[in-house]
């Protein structure tokens, strides 16, 4: 019997008889695809309604966790919807079938089936933004491409199209091409809030830094009912822009009001909480006592081993925080790294080694550790952007080893590619002092 109703993107569905139940799904689709909290609404609705897709994003929205329950938490779910998989479309088959594999622990399985999603049924953009979640956390970038190029001749109207789009595009290096799709979305609807992460990133990539600045203070504004994760990502990215700029009290303030002011026990907001505390010391400014508040929600995180990128993340704050939990968290690595091979033997374990190296001042053995790790790092995931805090770290572990020669020639490269940036001519100009060439630093622009 052909499926009565259809999503908001003319999606059919099985089920969802009641408004409640098409209203949850429409929540959910239209909510994921805009970083919107309201997607979480479907849990309250998969109490109700049976739906195979309804319990499926239920499912889905438990595995966001990003913990290591998340996948007991979202199996009753789960198995609701593969028990009425039989009734349900091609398309929610395909869906459920993605997110048994992601409960399962095989996210390529589940990647290569949104992938097969987006070819039979571009509009299913619910289906290919958590494809890109997946090629993004292996650091596939151009797998992250080539889910939204599927889509795109179908989804020429939808502004959220577009923005996943530019995300491929400049994890892809093509920024010329990310700019114009990231330029589109907004120009579809201004409050499209991945749109103006892809674009921030563009413009730091490209040294835009007070152009930055001042667009993501522009689109602020509508950064209104987002989950957790996009409006303190994309305060964090406002936060980069000022760093580069020096100013240190902006910073601090974006961390306090934004950066660290919601979703304090979520995964996403703790990593944006480190690498902006990171980055901030790496520019030689002072935390105070934050180190310490954020030590507490990190603390239960030792066994969590879910994704490497968290892992690492977890573990320098921990170091910082001055909490012994951070060598519990590489032991438990460590056993994981063994059991799993890949790359948390690879590259999760000696950059964790680095790091905490790094955190309590050994440095020679950091800049070795990091240096290592370095080159295969995408493959743990994150952005360019997200992943730059690594190679901060190494830079600054190279400059107390004493290797300056090691670091002029990576700085130099930065300050190069950023003019603009106040923080690295700084940073440039005392190096400069130490290697004895201070009088022509200005050649350099330092």
């Amino acid at each position: 019997m052909p499926a009565a109703r259809s999503d908001s993107l003319g999606n059919p569905l099985t089920g969802c008889d009641s408004d409640a139940a098409l209203a949850a799904v429409n929540d959910f689709v239209e909510g994921f695809i805009a970083c919107e909290s309201r997607a979480v609404h479907v849990l309250a609705c998969a109490q109700e309604d049976e739906s195979p897709l309804v319990q499926a994003y239920a499912a889905a929205v438990h595995m966001f966790a990003e913990t290591p329950e998340a996948p007991h938490h979202a199996q009753p779910f789960l198995a609701r919807a593969q028990a009425g998989a039989q009734q349900a479309t091609d398309r929610e088959q395909r869906f459920i079938a993605a997110v048994a594999a992601w409960v399962a622990g095989d996210t390529r399985r589940a990647a290569d089936l949104h992938e097969e999603q987006a070819r039979l049924h571009p509009r299913d953009l619910a289906s290919v933004k958590l494809g890109q979640y997946h090629r993004f956390n292996a650091g596939d970038a151009p797998g992250l491409l080539r889910l939204a190029l599927h889509a795109a001749p179908a989804c020429a109207d939808v502004p959220f199209l577009h923005g996943m789009l530019a995300f491929g595009w400049e994890q892809c290096h093509a920024l010329e091409q990310a700019e114009a799709a990231a330029r589109r979305a907004i120009a579809l609807r201004r409050k499209e809030p991945w749109a103006h992460h892809a674009l921030a990133h563009v413009l730091l990539t490209q040294g835009r830094i007070a152009e930055g600045h001042a667009f993501l203070a522009e689109m602020s504004e509508t950064w209104v009912g987002l989950n957790s994760f996009m409006v303190t990502h994309n305060f964090w990215h406002q936060a980069l822009f000022a760093l580069e700029l020096d100013r240190p009290e902006e910073v601090l303030a974006l961390y306090d009001r934004q950066v660290w002011a919601h979703e304090k026990g979520y995964s996403q907001d703790q990593v944006n909480a480190v690498s902006l505390l990171a980055r901030l010391e790496l520019a030689g400014w002072d935390v105070g006592p934050r180190w310490h508040e954020l030590g507490e929600f990190l603390a239960p995180r030792t066994a969590d081993q879910v994704l490497p990128f968290l892992d690492l993340h977890y573990l320098y704050g921990l170091a910082r925080a001055g909490r012994t939990e951070a060598e519990v968290l590489l032991r438990h690595l460590e056993r994981h790294a063994q059991a799993e091979g890949g790359v948390w033997m690879q590259v999760a374990l000696p950059a964790a080694r680095g790091l905490l190296a790094h955190a309590q001042g050994r440095f020679p053995e950091a800049a070795e550790a990091l240096g290592g790790a370095l080159p295969r790092l995408t493959a743990i995931g994150g952005s360019h952007a997200q992943r730059d805090l690594f190679e901060q770290l190494h830079l600054d572990a190279l400059r107390r080893a004493g290797a300056l020669s090691g670091a002029q020639h990576l700085l130099q490269q930065r300050l190069r590619a950023t003019p603009e940036s106040l923080r690295l001519r700084r940073q440039a100009r005392a190096l400069y002092e130490c290697l004895g060439l201070a009088a022509v630093a200005p050649v350099f622009g330092a």
